[in-house]
């Protein structure tokens, strides 16, 4: 049957992180300023999605696909298997790799609060509460946390690709329009609307708040 899989805030945030992580690469060099407010929205995203992982319903929320050690091996054992894959939303594996996206994007943003350049000209918002060097100190981890989230963004991919050709399970589809074919019902219930609005605002005052170093 034909069911819903991923909600609207789920699918929002996973296309936005895409088109940001990208912009924000592309503005690092040369449009400091659009790379700052795109690490605000970022950080806002994913702050959105953690609170999501509690308050939202069905596949969105962590309990439905962090699982433990065994499960996770027990899954590994399969996925060689040609048939196609019908877990509801995040597989036991591909659920470890979110919580590893979403990690590293906090440390990501993390670290460029505090950076300043070379030359001191620019920095985060929270560049003055620290020293010159570690300034510099973080834009460096910053970079290198950079490299860690393209290597996990090319492993999701591959995953995605993996799951498509050899598995012949479409996982795009889903993540586009919401809706996925199940050989029953997965039982998958949805979150009340009021939990998306505090959610989001709590997410969107703590990122206006970063954004303002901090103060009011």
């Amino acid at each position: 049957m034909r069911a819903r899989l991923w909600d609207a805030p789920v699918r929002i945030v996973h296309w936005a992180l895409v088109a940001l992580i990208l912009f924000s690469w592309w503005a690092s060099e040369d449009h400091l300023n659009w790379h700052r407010w795109s690490g605000y929205t970022i950080l806002g995203l994913v702050v959105f999605r953690v609170l999501w992982g509690f308050a939202g319903g069905g596949a969105a929320r962590f309990a439905s696909f962090v699982k433990g050690p065994g499960q996770v091996a027990a899954y590994a054992r399969t996925l060689f298997d040609r048939a196609p894959s019908n877990v509801p939303g995040h597989n036991p594996m591909g659920g470890w790799s979110v919580l590893a996206i979403l990690a590293v994007l906090l440390v990501q943003v993390g670290t460029g609060l505090f950076t300043v350049d070379i030359d001191a000209f620019e920095g985060g918002p929270l560049s003055d509460r620290v020293s010159f060097e570690t300034g510099r100190a973080m834009a460096e981890i910053h970079e290198l946390v950079f490299r860690v989230l393209q290597g996990l963004v090319v492993l999701h991919v591959a995953a995605v690709v993996f799951y498509l050709v050899y598995k012949r399970t479409n996982l795009i589809r889903p993540m586009v329009t919401g809706w996925r074919t199940f050989p029953s019902d997965p039982g998958l219930a949805g979150a009340p609307a009021w939990r998306f609005v505090l959610c989001v605002a709590v997410a969107a005052a703590l990122a206006w708040f970063v954004s303002k170093g901090l103060r009011l």
